[in-house]
């Protein structure tokens, strides 16, 4: 299972604040509410990420993201893949250099 780098994103917002919602991902991201409401749930979907909502709370803002197990897991495969990739570009142009 691979994840983007948007999704990469949200899930290390999540685990800082978990209590955030789609419009403060959306500005801090640079996304649009839309790309991460697709996002969510595709995270959702995947088992990475538990949503869960206040019932009584008739605000839909009141939602808390929380990262599964699965999704902890592959979130920090997401970054070693990611430094692994920096750093063999860094050896690349040391070389070039």
């Amino acid at each position: 299972m691979k994840i983007n780098n948007d999704e990469l994103n949200i899930l290390r917002k999540i685990q800082k604040d978990k209590k955030t919602n789609q419009r403060n991902l959306s500005k801090q991201l640079n996304l649009s509410v839309g790309k991460v409401n697709y996002c969510l749930r595709e995270l959702k979907k995947r088992g990475l990420v538990k949503i869960k909502n206040f019932k009584t709370s008739k605000s839909k803002i009141n939602y808390i993201y929380l990262l599964t197990p699965k999704g902890i897991k592959h979130k920090s495969k997401a970054i070693i893949n990611f430094m692994n990739i920096k750093i063999k570009e860094y050896e690349e142009l040391k070389k070039d250099l």
